[in-house]
């Protein structure tokens, strides 16, 4: 069984890791967790108001497979948690981690996306942190995954999932299927 587990803060973007969980949970058997600066009730940016499984600072990397940094306004403020120490300790156990929008910008501040082909909701937003990753940057508006680091920007948790699922070596008929009716969504003219 895959272990993921997502951080959250405040005002955390709800539906960036939605599709992820769900579909991992519900179709692959995934033991989703979610943690919290402190194990403190968040409340998302529409409101959901969330009682995480554990503190930050209680996660146990060696009970994870799946590290996510969900996007939130928390991540362009002087109130984010520091988790450069855990993200580093991620990558260093080879565990597959995954940032969507303003999440990126915590993976750039750790040195995760220097190395790596990268994304994120513009090159600007990453450079605010003075990360030195720049040059794999790519300006593409879906995830990208390079040696089990995922990032997309905010508009992209459809193929955050796919990516993140193809990297954990799931690629199956039903994920195909799901990913066709997502996609058939967006071939409407409105």
């Amino acid at each position: 069984m895959t272990r993921a587990i997502t951080i959250i803060c405040d005002n955390f973007a709800d539906w960036e890791t939605a599709l992820i969980n769900a579909t991992g949970r519900g179709y692959y058997g995934f033991d989703c967790r979610y943690a919290s600066p402190k194990g403190a009730i968040v409340t998302s940016m529409g409101g959901l108001r969330v009682t995480p499984d554990l503190a930050l600072e209680d996660i146990r990397l060696d009970e994870v497979d799946l590290l996510m940094v969900c996007g939130g306004s928390v991540w362009q403020s002087d109130k984010a948690p520091d988790i450069g120490d855990l993200l580093r300790a991620a990558q260093a156990r080879h565990l597959v981690i995954a940032g969507i929008c303003d999440g990126t910008r915590e993976l750039a501040r750790a040195g995760v996306l220097d190395a790596v082909k990268h994304t994120s909701n513009s090159a600007a937003n990453l450079l605010a942190v003075g990360y030195a990753g720049a040059a794999h940057y790519q300006d593409v508006p879906h995830a990208v995954a390079d040696q089990r680091v995922i990032t997309a920007p905010g508009s992209a948790p459809v193929s955050f999932m796919a990516q993140i699922l193809s990297t954990l070596g799931i690629n199956d008929d039903n994920l195909r299927a799901y990913l066709g009716m997502h996609a058939a969504e967006h071939q409407q003219k409105i």
